[in-house]
């Protein structure tokens, strides 16, 4: 049976496997659970069998995942051609990495950013796919904070990123044309922020010039749970 999307964003949206096997397609409900301590990982993979000239990229999109995730998740399988009747795994099981703290986490390894909560009901939990900086624009890793979130941010183009693509313009306004997307959240790490994307085929990849990527609707869930001083570790890759 092909498997039909609902027009719901970030909610939890069905995924009809068969008629007695229905899981949540986009992964992350409004409320996240409590748990009375932290977990080693969260979630549950699942299968999915691709419609007709769907891809991988678009699976990703739709399942909220990461890209790079989704592909090695399914090693040999062709992402622009995935073969009908085979299923997908979809690697909605996530690590909990050691050292999560209370605010923001982000596993550049995993290409995950975690956000986390503490109190006497216990641990809250949740992760979103992100894109990280690409080669020779290395995303720091280190404790930094948020400074500000800013609801349709006009990007400035910083004068280092000018020098190597000199056609960008001084400032891009809000709109399609912007790539910090719909929300920006500042952080203490020079130059770097957290923000949403005018093309969010790239979230789970190494795309940024430093920056973390998020999905529309993911850094929309995210704003909404931090604020300035939410604390940001960010975990070092390991060689």
């Amino acid at each position: 049976m092909l498997i039909r999307l609902l027009p719901c964003p970030l909610v939890l949206l069905l995924l009809v496997l068969s008629p007695v096997d229905a899981v949540a397609w986009h992964p992350r409900g409004k409320v996240p659970l409590y748990r009375p301590t932290l977990p080693a990982h969260i979630g549950k993979n699942r299968s999915y069998f691709p419609a007709p000239g769907e891809t991988l990229m678009e699976i990703a999109r739709r399942a909220g995942l990461g890209y790079r995730n989704l592909i090695d998740a399914n090693p040999g399988t062709d992402p622009w051609k995935p073969p009908l009747g085979q299923p997908v795994l979809l690697p909605l099981k996530a690590e909990v990495p050691a050292g999560l703290d209370e605010g923001i986490t982000i596993d550049l390894a995993a290409m995950r950013l975690w956000w986390a909560r503490h109190d006497h009901r216990g641990w809250q939990l949740r992760w979103y796919p992100i894109g990280i900086g690409r080669e020779g624009f290395t995303t720091p890793a280190g404790r930094y904070a948020v400074t500000v979130v800013v609801e349709k941010p006009t990007w400035f183009p910083p004068e280092s990123l000018r020098a190597i693509e000199p056609e960008l313009p001084p400032a891009v306004p809000p709109g399609s044309d912007n790539p910090l997307g719909n929300i920006w959240i500042g952080t203490t790490a020079p130059g770097i922020g957290i923000h949403g994307t005018n093309r969010p085929f790239g979230v789970g990849r190494r795309v940024s010039h430093g920056c973390i990527r998020m999905y529309p609707e993911d850094i929309q869930d995210l704003a909404s749970r931090v604020q300035p001083g939410t604390p940001i570790l960010i975990l070092a890759e390991t060689p």
